[in-house]
């Protein structure tokens, strides 16, 4: 069996028009670096152009959630990958936050239908967490080209490159008939 970037294969991706939105968190800053430039080259090599890359920080991966709804909203980007690292410890609080933040970083893609990367390593050592982060195996990469890959399904599912996706909210123009009436977002 597969494992680490040999086990998924990805067609040829045309990220040209892509914007990306990365938000890394800093706890474990020396490994979600080596992620980020993980990101950066599987980017690179889909055609996404360096000023469509948009980068942000938080402290910890806790903070990703709300930091990546702030970025999905702000309709300034067709995809996130939201980076961070959580290592299993002695206590309950590995469990409440990996839980919390995977929760979370699906309800932003699902409630604002921008596509979020899971891009959260939860490993139990951090030896593990560098074998993942580093070399043939950087999970950045996957994370780069699914990213892409799921920015130009979102663009073919809407319809139109650069349309806002607001999911029924929003201005609504009226067309129809006197009789009847329905609504349908407006395409600006």
């Amino acid at each position: 069996m597969a494992a680490g970037n040999d086990a998924i294969d990805f067609p040829e991706l045309d990220g040209k028009e892509v914007r990306v939105g990365i938000i890394k968190a800093r706890w474990h800053e020396d490994i979600t670096d080596d992620l980020v430039a993980g990101v950066k080259s599987a980017l690179a090599e889909c055609g996404v152009e360096a000023e469509n890359i948009v980068e942000s920080e938080v402290p910890g991966s806790f903070e990703l959630p709300l930091a990546t709804r702030f970025l999905a909203l702000s309709g300034t980007v067709d995809v996130i990958i939201p980076i961070g690292l959580l290592i299993k410890g002695d206590t309950y609080h590995f469990e409440v936050i990996a839980d919390t933040v995977t929760r979370g970083l699906m309800d932003v893609g699902l409630s604002t239908g921008i596509p979020v990367i899971f891009g959260v390593l939860t490993v139990n050592t951090e030896e593990q967490a560098k074998y993942r982060a580093t070399g043939s195996n950087n999970h950045g990469v996957q994370w780069g080209k699914a990213a892409v890959e799921m920015a130009l399904l979102r663009a073919s599912a809407v319809g139109q490159k650069g349309r806002k996706f607001f999911l029924g909210f929003g201005a609504a123009e009226e067309v129809g008939s006197k009789d009847r009436k329905s609504t349908r977002l407006n395409s600006s």
